[in-house]
């Protein structure tokens, strides 16, 4: 659940498991990954999509 991004509470809201032990089987589960990276093949085409923002008003275009 965490990993589909659903938060700490809400996973101790549907499990009616406390917050501060799924927090802390998330962190003994991350603890027991290995350093070393995975092999994984690098995209050599890549898409990435236009994103505009605009701070305080529409003239300040970032």
């Amino acid at each position: 659940m965490y990993l589909n991004g659903m938060g700490f509470r809400g996973i101790a809201r549907v499990t009616e498991i406390d917050h501060t032990t799924i927090i802390n089987w998330v962190k003994e589960a991350g603890e027991s990954l290995s350093e070393e990276p995975q092999d994984s093949e690098i995209p050599k085409i890549t898409e990435i999509d236009e994103l505009q923002t605009f701070v305080g008003n529409k003239k300040n275009k970032l």
